[in-house]
């Protein structure tokens, strides 16, 4: 476990995640929350898991009571406790929705997102998704507790995190500091990012933290399976979250690019980008700039696809570049 990165990064580096990150995230569909009145997807529940609903029967969330009583406070004090010791349940599935499957523990609902599950097809297989989500309705499935918050109703359990031996997550997760770099298996792809298993434990690549260029989508850097190096943002022991980096790894090109590179130079780009106004090129990882629709070719032409289409490779001028801006103009007209 390496501590620590390069002496040019940046003090913001060090900042606390926001909280609207996790909540943007516990809002895709990986991660719906669906005994949550937040949530709007249908719900669909196995026959047994409550006297007034039969099989499959769909409803939308806000129909749940979730009223407390003294039993549920005292499971409440239980299943904190077995979080804390780090324990496996052995949790019979109940219901699903879009995002995952629903699990009962005593007076208490659990949601087990689908990208905690094991040997689950990833985003852009829907019908898959949803035909194995409804097979495993009424099977029995061994869990571990990955987030608990009584205040909010909230207890999402990890078919993944349950693989791991005793202990190995708690003590993984005592010991890792920001900026540590460390070895991970990527386990899932999902629209908003990739998770990487630490070894028990899952952190989480958000897009924005794949590169310093632009990612349509995890999958164009990312494939399962695949062992990637990473860099720890952020921790949340207490409610086992890990958020990580890939881009961190690097330095930011733009704190450098003035030195490197200066007005007039010629240099190979690729084009990332065309829009109504011009074109975007790559000239390194890290670094785009905008090729304006005036600075694309001499003459008339109706639209910048009539010179330039993604994935060409072309020789531009630098016209202006602001490392503090980062902001790089670029043209096509290098005679």
């Amino acid at each position: 476990m390496t501590h620590g990165m390069q002496s040019g990064f940046n003090d913001a580096y060090d900042d606390q995640i926001d909280e609207a990150y996790w909540d943007a995230l516990l809002n895709e569909g990986e991660f719906s929350e669906s005994v949550d009145t937040q949530t709007s997807d249908d719900v669909y529940l196995f026959e047994g898991s409550s006297p007034s609903l039969s099989q499959h029967t769909e409803l939308n969330s806000d129909e749940f009571d979730f009223s407390y009583d003294e039993s549920t406070d005292a499971d409440w004090a239980a299943i904190e406790s077995i979080r804390d010791n780090d324990e496996v349940l052995q949790l019979k599935v109940v219901g699903y929705n879009r995002g995952g499957l629903l699990v009962d523990w005593h007076s208490l609902r659990g949601f087990v997102p689908a990208s905690q599950l094991m040997d689950f097809p990833g985003e852009g297989h829907q019908q898959e998704r949803r035909s194995l989500l409804v097979d495993r309705v009424g099977e029995t499935i061994c869990l571990r507790i990955i987030e608990l918050d009584p205040d909010q109703n909230r207890l999402i359990f990890s078919e993944r995190a349950a693989q791991a031996s005793p202990g190995n997550r708690l003590s993984l997760l005592n010991n890792l500091e920001k900026g540590d770099i460390l070895e991970g298996i990527v386990t899932n792809l999902c629209d908003f990012g990739a998770f990487v298993d630490l070894g028990g434990i899952e952190g989480l690549i958000h897009i924005s933290e794949m590169s310093w260029g632009r990612v349509g989508h995890p999958s164009d850097m990312l494939e399962r399976g695949q062992t990637i190096k990473v860099y720890v943002l952020d921790i949340t022991p207490e409610e086992s979250r890990i958020a990580l980096s890939i881009k961190r790894l690097h330095r930011d090109p733009w704190e450098t690019v003035d030195q490197r590179y200066h007005e007039g130079q010629i240099v190979q780009g690729r084009i990332t980008n065309v829009v109504d106004f011009g074109a975007f090129a790559c000239i390194e990882e890290g670094l785009e700039g905008l090729i304006h629709f005036s600075e694309l070719a001499e003459g008339q032409f109706l639209h910048p696809r009539n010179v330039v289409n993604e994935g060409d490779i072309v020789n531009t001028r630098i016209l202006s570049i602001s490392g503090q801006k980062r902001r790089l103009a670029l043209s096509l007209r290098i005679k």
